[in-house]
């Protein structure tokens, strides 16, 4: 009896998580007659496909589709990059203010980003950076790059030194010992990192709305406030973008989603 009641909660926890992007994926299905009725239809009947022809076949979807690729890749790429030696730095090398930086890192997390807002554009402004993917790359790694060396470096302290130095005694030169021997075992977390760098870059509005000024270089988070009006919403074609929106978080979770589960369980497991 007691393990039905968990599952009983367990399924009721799950269905008030699913539900709200049910909905949102249903809505995008219906006619306009079905979403702005007084009773709402769980099921839509029948399927309704125009919103999903109408947002395929505009340009400005597909251009918003390609800006929120770039630049979250680019943030991905980059972010790991940089954060992963700097986590490699911090964890095998002792110098003078190492202490000092990590603890800029957790001061830097607890700023809100509302704050930055001038500075950013300011910086970006003086640098010719203002309304260019760059700029926008640059603000997002400075959002996740703090977390990233963070948990990256408990990721590169848990593995042991002396696997380094075996390796160089048995030939290799520094660079591969990082690379045949920390790299592989850091994999997982690189992997879990990437995640959130993935989400942060990829669902962030409010700095792409500020810092792009062309409506052809807007991110999808952007692209989907365009469908709210003056005096209404369209909420068809909102509503299949923002399911279309969702897809390739899914799949980039999906692809990695064993690496990133044992970095994960690994981070929980070693602290």
């Amino acid at each position: 009896m007691k393990k039905a009641l968990v599952n009983v909660a367990c399924l009721l926890v799950c269905a008030f998580f699913v539900f709200p992007v049910y909905w949102m994926a249903t809505t995008a299905l219906k006619p306009d007659s079905d979403i702005l009725r007084h009773t709402p239809k769980l099921v839509p009947s029948p399927v309704h496909w125009d919103n999903f022809r109408e947002i395929l076949t505009a340009s400005g979807f597909w251009n918003a589709m390609r800006s929120s690729l770039l630049v979250t890749g680019a943030v991905v790429l980059l972010g790991m990059a940089v954060s992963f030696l700097a986590a490699v730095a911090l964890a095998r090398f002792r110098f003078r203010g190492r202490t000092a930086f990590l603890l800029a890192i957790i001061i830097v997390q607890m700023i809100p980003g509302e704050a930055l807002f001038i500075p950013f554009y300011l910086m970006l402004r003086d640098a010719r950076l203002l309304g260019t993917y760059a700029g926008l790359v640059i603000v997002y790694m400075s959002f996740t790059l703090p977390f990233a060396v963070w948990m990256l470096r408990g990721f590169v302290t848990a593995v042991p030194a002396e696997l380094e130095q075996a390796a160089m005694v048995d030939g290799a030169s520094r660079f591969q010992a990082f690379r045949k021997v920390v790299f592989p075992l850091v994999a997982p977390g690189l992997m879990a990192t990437s995640v959130f760098s993935w989400i942060t870059a990829w669902t962030e509005f409010t700095y792409a709305y500020v810092l792009l000024d062309e409506p052809a270089r807007y991110t999808l988070p952007v692209y989907i406030q365009s469908f709210i009006g003056r005096y209404a919403t369209d909420y068809g074609p909102q509503m299949a973008v923002a399911t279309l929106f969702t897809l390739p978080v899914v799949v980039f979770f999906l692809i990695i989603q064993r690496r990133a589960v044992a970095g994960l369980s690994a981070g929980a497991v070693k602290g």
